[in-house]
């Protein structure tokens, strides 16, 4: 079972790659307007700078948060972020 809503229909929500700027990597959720989707891992890999707070993910969504905010779930952080959580 995955810890956030799986859209069962398929339509409104996918698994994206992105490049996400944060300073926080220890979160299961973050709102589009920190995301940038990348069309592969490659990609967001080739896009991520941690020195500068960007980290190359998989994401699910967007969802609307009980804020109507669009988020995005963090499924798997793809490069340096996985790494410092090993």
């Amino acid at each position: 079972m995955t810890p956030f809503p799986i859209d069962q229909d398929g339509k409104a929500q996918a698994e994206h790659f992105a490049v996400v700027q944060t300073k926080r990597t220890d979160r299961k959720r973050y709102p589009e307007g920190c995301i940038s989707l990348v069309a592969s891992g490659e990609e967001a890999l080739a896009g991520e700078n941690p020195d500068a707070g960007l980290f190359a993910a998989l994401l699910y969504g967007p969802s609307v948060s009980s804020e109507s905010q669009r988020i995005y779930f963090l499924v798997r952080w793809l490069g340096a972020a996985r790494a410092r959580r090993s």
